[in-house]
Order: C-alpha cells, then sequence, then structure tokens
C-alpha cells in the first residue's frame, strides 16, 4: 500500500489521579492524551504507527531519522498532559543510563514542554536549589521537596527538560510535551499519596540518574510573522518549532530529512499535499510522511501549529 501524504491517528489516553478534564470532558479523569504515538493506530492504512515505521523506514522517518531508529521504532512521543494537582516529582536517565538500568533495547527521556493554558498561579517545579548537597539522603527520606526550586509559568512558554533534572508539572495546567520514545519515569516523591502496584516511588533509580545541578533551559519567545514558522527548541534528539498562520498560508518542506508532526494549539488549519487535504482543530494533530516533501498549512481561522521533527 502507497504510504498516504498526510498520516492521522487515532490517540490513546491514559487515565492517572492527577487528571483533569479537558482532554475528554465527562465525569472521568483523564491525564494525558498520547497524540502521535507508536502504538496508536493509523486511520485508513491499517497499521499502527509502529508497523508503519517498519514497513516505510525512511519514506516515513526520513533519512536522519531512519538510520537511528530501532526497527519498528516511531522515535518521538509526543502527549498532551492535563495536570489537576502536582505530578509527582521525577527524574528521567539519558541514554546510557537507561540501558544500565532498562536493559540493552532502552532510551532516555529527553523532553520539551509547550504551555497550552496556565491557571494564574500556575508553577512548576524545575530543578533544585543553588548549592544543594546531600541529594541522595534528601530522597532517601523524602526531603527533597524541601530543596524544590518553583518556577512561575504561563501559556506560550516553552521549557527544555534534559535528563536528570528533578522537576514536577503543578495543577492548572494544560501542556504538550515532545520527548524521546520512552516513558521511562522515576518517582522521587509523591506528595504522600499511597504507594500501588502500579504507583511506586523508584528511590534507588532516582539516585542513580538525579543530578543536583541540573536545571531546566527556559527559552525564549519567538516574534512571529503571518506564515512564517520559528523554531522553540533543538536538542539532540527532537526539534519543535511555532508556526503562525493568521491571514496568509505557510509552505513548508520536509526536505525528505524528517517527518513533520503538525499539532494546531490555536484556531482552525487546513494541511495539503499532493492533493490530499486534512482539516484539524485545536488540538488535533497529522503526521507529514518526510518522503511529502513540501505540503502547506492554510489558516481556516487565526491559528497556531506546533510542529516536532526528529533529529
Amino acid at each position: 500500500m502507497t504510504l498516504p501524504a498526510l498520516l492521522q491517528l487515532n490517540p490513546t489516553y491514559r487515565d492517572y489521579v492527577w487528571g483533569g478534564q479537558r482532554l475528554r470532558p465527562g465525569p472521568d479523569l483523564t491525564a494525558e492524551a498520547w497524540i502521535i504515538y507508536e502504538g496508536n493506530q493509523v486511520i485508513d492504512l491499517g497499521l499502527t504507527l509502529s508497523e508503519a515505521s517498519a514497513r516505510y523506514r525512511a519514506d516515513l522517518l526520513g533519512s536522519k531519522a531512519a538510520q537511528r531508529a530501532a526497527a519498528g521504532r516511531f522515535p518521538l512521543l509526543i502527549k498532551l498532559l492535563d495536570a489537576a494537582q502536582w505530578l509527582s516529582l521525577q527524574v528521567h536517565p539519558n541514554d546510557e543510563q537507561a540501558v544500565q538500568l532498562e536493559g540493552p533495547a532502552a532510551s532516555g527521556k529527553t523532553e520539551a514542554w509547550h504551555i497550552l493554558e496556565a491557571a494564574p498561579a500556575a508553577r512548576l517545579i524545575a530543578g533544585l536549589q543553588p548549592g544543594t548537597q546531600g541529594l541522595a539522603q534528601a530522597i532517601r527520606d523524602g526531603s527533597i521537596i524541601d530543596l524544590a526550586r518553583y518556577v512561575d509559568v504561563q501559556a506560550g512558554d516553552t521549557i527544555f527538560m534534559p535528563p536528570g533534572t528533578i522537576h514536577a508539572i503543578g495543577p492548572g495546567m494544560l501542556l504538550y510535551e515532545v520527548q524521546q520514545n520512552s516513558d521511562h519515569t522515576y518517582r522521587v516523591y509523591d506528595w504522600g499519596r499511597p504507594e500501588t502496584p502500579t504507583r511506586r516511588l523508584h528511590i534507588d533509580k532516582s539516585i542513580a540518574v538525579a543530578q543536583a545541578q541540573a536545571a531546566p533551559v527556559p527559552l525564549a519567545r519567538p516574534s512571529l510573522g503571518d506564515g512564517q514558522a520559528q523554531t522553540l527548541c533543538q536538542s539532540a534528539y527532537f526539534s519543535l518549532a511555532l508556526l503562525a498562520c493568521n491571514t496568509r498560508p505557510a509552505d513548508l518542506d520536509t526536505r525528505g530529512e524528517s517527518f513533520h508532526a503538525l499539532t494546531v494549539i490555536q484556531g482552525r488549519a487546513r494541511v495539503t499535499c499532493e492533493g490530499q487535504a486534512i482539516e484539524l482543530g485545536q488540538y488535533q494533530s497529522l503526521i507529514v510522511p518526510a518522503c511529502s516533501g513540501a505540503y502547506q498549512v492554510q489558516p481556516l481561522e487565526p491559528c497556531q501549529v506546533l510542529i516536532a521533527a526528529a533529529e
């Protein structure tokens, strides 16, 4: 089957104790929508994104990502998170640590966040206070929370989170997260919530990977022109750009190097490529395969679009 020029996926959802009701309004809480994930079904293709990655390789992933990705692995995981309560204080491994702790097929978790909605007093925990010492003991006895560094955030902020950084997302936020295709999360502290078989602390692993001086990288807000995209962050694993289209369409091109994962975060847009057209509303996504090349984003109303690509 020929790879379509544009791919839409059925998102999957995760229900955790800290979730809210913005992702799936209703009586139940939803914490995360996994909107670009290798386990998602690709609409009209009859394959999961993992199966499509194995079948189409460089055509889907691009010349750069296909060389690095293991067979059947899509290199990124993109989520929307609705935090109604504090998430656990946590830390992620880098690639080398992940292999040591989780096995030879494991990868680390480098990530970046873009804040979509934020309550007036929304805060993150982002690293530890300067001069922190005795990190291992503080993790063991729970006093690590007293060493946390709190950061105020608002909608439109972008934060790059390196592995080894102790962090937590606070209540009152809806955010977009792009990361390596890894969900290795080590809980350091969980606000007194009781441990369960599916929600445990990971004290020894946290001590093995946490770095007292590690800190996130806050990124400058771009000055966006109509129909223009600007890079928000660039890492060894992914890039993230923000496109604004008020009245003008934007002409973009994968150049065969990487897929583009598009998520509309404001307004509505129509994406067209090779005679195919898909309309997206707020918080809807699609993938432009690397082999699709040139494509266009047309505003159906003033819109902003996040564009993630693999490195």
